[in-house]
């Protein structure tokens, strides 16, 4: 059984920067794609960036592009999500996803089976 733990959140202000990482068990690490996902109160969840097994394709929401940088280790057996220039609409609980069934630079659908683990809060002030 597939597991995730997501760390790295906390209370930043406009403009700063948070690095999240993940951990998956229960599955070799390599050969499946990964991907961030956040939901904000009161919205639905969302895709934000999402990477290949590879790290050879990659794919980032308009909303993010430019500021959010997604890389994996697979030596660490670790997913990371940097996040720079952050916004107050970056305010959002995080999650990880450890089954991604597709990556493209146009988008990316998270598997029907991913188990969502607890998420790690982002909160940034103005």
């Amino acid at each position: 059984q597939v597991q995730v733990e997501e760390s790295g959140g906390g209370l930043v202000q406009a403009g700063g920067s948070l690095r999240l990482s993940c951990t998956a068990s229960g599955r070799p690490f390599e050969g499946y794609s990964m991907g961030w996902f956040r939901q904000a109160p009161g919205k639905e969840r969302e895709g934000i960036s999402c990477i290949s097994a590879s790290g050879g394709t990659t794919y980032y929401a308009d909303s993010v592009k430019g500021r959010f940088t997604i890389s994996r280790d697979n030596a660490k057996r670790t997913l990371y999500l940097q996040m720079n220039s952050l916004k107050p609409e970056d305010t959002a609980m995080y999650y990880c996803a450890a089954i991604v069934a597709s990556v493209s630079g146009s988008r990316c659908v998270v598997g029907r089976k991913n188990p969502w683990g607890q998420g790690t809060q982002v909160t940034v002030s103005s």
